[in-house]
């Protein structure tokens, strides 16, 4: 009887770190996706307002490599702290490297606030709230933070975070493209 109290009481414990670890990890993301931001919002600049855009790119990398190093050299910042993926070298490429995030290829600093990055997700479709973007039992895909959800990054700079099943629509209108990593 012992033992099994014990063995709750430690899987209870184990939950709750683990809990808790992926909330200082969904925290540090957002600061990623804050410092990404501002790259993004040094190259629309230079860009007449229009964020990272590449012709037939398949992955995120592909296209946010054009951010690096002219507008970062922080390349850390390109993986989620949730995620077993390793830092690129400093101011190296990362267009042939996987990297955490989601890029929501065709915005512009213009347009009305909407999705611009965000932790992997499962797939590239459209979603409307209630629906499932990130991982719900913290298996691949979509599970930089286990089965705790993720952060979207919006063209305004703020950062939201969300659970598996999304508290928020996240709908790709036509000329938008979602490049999972």
């Amino acid at each position: 009887m012992v033992l099994a109290i014990v063995a709750i009481l430690g899987s209870l414990y184990l939950s709750a770190t683990s809990r808790s670890a992926q909330n200082g990890h969904l925290r540090n993301c957002q600061k990623n996706l804050q410092k990404i931001h501002l790259a993004l919002e040094i190259y629309a600049t230079d860009q007449q307002g229009g964020f990272p855009w590449r012709t037939n790119a398949a992955s995120s990398a592909q296209v946010l490599d054009l951010l690096v190093p002219r507008y970062t050299a922080d390349t850390a910042s390109f993986i989620c702290p949730g995620s077993k993926l390793s830092p690129p070298p400093s101011g190296e490429s990362i267009a042939q490297r996987k990297i955490s995030y989601a890029y929501y290829m065709g915005r512009r600093r213009t347009d009305p606030v909407a999705a611009l990055m965000s932790d992997a997700q499962r797939n590239p479709l459209s979603k409307t709230n209630g629906q499932l973007a990130f991982s719900a039992t913290g298996e691949a895909p979509g599970n930089n933070h286990q089965k705790f959800g993720g952060n979207v990054l919006f063209t305004d700079g703020h950062v939201e975070s969300s659970p598996a099943y999304l508290s928020f629509s996240l709908v790709t209108p036509q000329g938008i493209v979602l490049l999972n990593p």
